[in-house]
């Protein structure tokens, strides 16, 4: 998944899409709206945003975020745009507001990088085999969730990171759902490192 990074000299930008409706007329606004980001990739110009508000992600095009003066945003912060429903979904047309308090630290994350991979590498190599799990609850705005195995003998929910389920290409989780994961003991109790769905073996 594309993150946000800095554009340098000669990264091509893709240019803003134009806010045409199905039939070709000027795409009608929708009420404001508040998103979290979901990744801006600043070498590509654009990201996406997730709001509960909505149904579907929200194209974030740099080019709306120039009149507050910036060129990219940081996975995590929230944004209140004005968005227009387009033929391929939700566009942002005018950002209101950005708050930066609930970002991720960039500098952070990328200096931590190797060693958030190897924490990664470690748990996986503690992880069991696959296992019945269900879904307890997942927000996609906050980037997690829980699980609960099945049979559900200990009781201890189970942390799944929105990392996890978008390496496992699944999408949105739903209350209830089948999946099948691979689960390790983390500092943060039971953490499942690994997703498949039912009919994955």
């Amino acid at each position: 998944m594309p993150r946000g990074s800095a554009t340098s000299a000669g990264d091509e930008v893709q240019p803003a899409p134009e806010l045409k409706s199905e039939k070709g007329t000027a795409a009608s606004e929708m009420a404001p709206i508040t998103g979290r980001v979901k990744w801006f990739d600043g070498t590509r110009g654009f990201g996406f945003l997730v709001s509960d508000e909505v149904e579907g992600d929200i194209l974030l095009h740099f080019s709306v975020l120039r009149e507050h003066g910036r060129r990219s945003v940081p996975e995590g912060a929230v944004i209140e745009v004005i968005p227009v429903r387009l033929e391929r979904g939700l566009q942002a047309k005018k950002v209101l507001s950005i708050d930066l308090s609930t970002a991720l630290p960039q500098h952070t994350r990328s200096s931590n990088s190797s060693a958030e991979r190897a924490d990664r590498k470690a748990l996986a190599d503690a992880a069991g085999e696959f296992e019945p799990v269900e879904v307890k609850w997942f927000n996609r705005v906050r980037g997690y969730g829980f699980l609960k195995r099945v049979p559900d003998i200990q009781g201890e929910d189970v942390f799944v990171h929105m990392e996890t389920v978008r390496e496992a290409r699944l999408g949105d989780l739903q209350p209830g759902q089948p999946l099948r994961a691979r689960i390790a003991e983390s500092e943060k109790g039971l953490t499942a490192v690994e997703l498949r769905p039912c009919d994955g073996d």
